[in-house]
């Protein structure tokens, strides 16, 4: 990840800081509090009048292709050429014109760490997520706190009503980029704020999830260890349907040790 302040000239105060995540090719931008809507971007300005000052990547993104060459502009080879780049690459011309725009007087500067309020709202970003049942999910934070959160109670959000219609959708939920968000095929957004504030508490840590895993988890091999019986005999059972795997993969299936244990009963 690398990060940059965002610095008015102009006004000589920091604006926020952009992370940029190198392997997914993301942003987000961290607005300062201290700011409003005078002293914010235009195009931020709905979020400060709403107290949100993290910056969705999407608009984040938006933000730097405003301050950067665009790639289909007509001579960008020759531009490459002068710059010595081997490609087009949106966060090299952000760096090479420190992001400044004729709009404002706004610019980005490198710095090698992340402010503390930064790193202070992260704590709320998601460090991993799971379906359950009844369109309700499992998050884990990153402060410790484990939250379930019913899709139901916040479909007002826009495009939660999608993902309550549509199990495959919903079935794709991972963690967005940097935890500031889950994901849903990629495609649809729900932000770690609203979840860690719309969210139940209860008392499970991820540490606590881990060792259940990691305690009453077999696999096949394991399964059949138990069962002291071939894997042909355990495929038989799931074929059956006396017994039932967690996950199926083609290597080899996960179970529940209780579940295995009934068959020894």
């Amino acid at each position: 990840m690398k990060s940059y302040e965002i610095y008015d000239e102009e006004n000589d105060i920091s604006i926020g800081t952009l992370l940029y995540y190198e392997k997914e090719r993301s942003y987000i931008i961290e607005l300062c509090e201290g700011l409003d809507e005078w002293t914010a971007p235009i195009m931020f300005t709905y979020l400060i009048k709403q107290n949100k000052y993290t910056v969705p990547s999407e608009i984040s993104y938006l933000w730097v292709k405003e301050r950067i060459i665009p790639s289909g502009r007509q001579n960008i080879n020759s531009i490459l050429n002068n710059h010595k780049l081997k490609e087009y690459s949106e966060i090299d011309f952000l760096e090479l014109a420190e992001g400044r725009c004729a709009q404002d007087h706004l610019y980005v500067r490198k710095i090698d760490r992340v402010p503390e309020y930064v790193k202070e709202r992260a704590k709320k970003n998601v460090k991993e997520c799971s379906l359950l049942e009844n369109d309700r999910l499992l998050c884990f934070f990153v402060d410790g706190c484990t939250k379930i959160i019913s899709l139901a109670d916040i479909a007002e959000i826009e495009d939660v009503d999608k993902i309550l219609k549509n199990k495959m959708l919903m079935r794709s939920v991972s963690v967005g980029v940097g935890g500031y968000s889950i994901s849903f095929n990629r495609s649809i957004d729900i932000s770690a704020v609203l979840l860690y504030d719309e969210g139940k508490d209860i008392p499970l840590t991820l540490n606590d999830f881990a060792l259940f895993v990691q305690n009453n988890i077999v696999d096949t091999s394991g399964a059949c260890d138990m069962l002291e019986c071939s894997r042909q005999n355990l495929s038989y059972m799931v074929k059956e349907g006396s017994l039932s795997p967690i996950r199926l993969n083609l290597k080899g299936n996960l179970y529940l040790k209780g579940n295995i244990s009934e068959k020894m009963w």
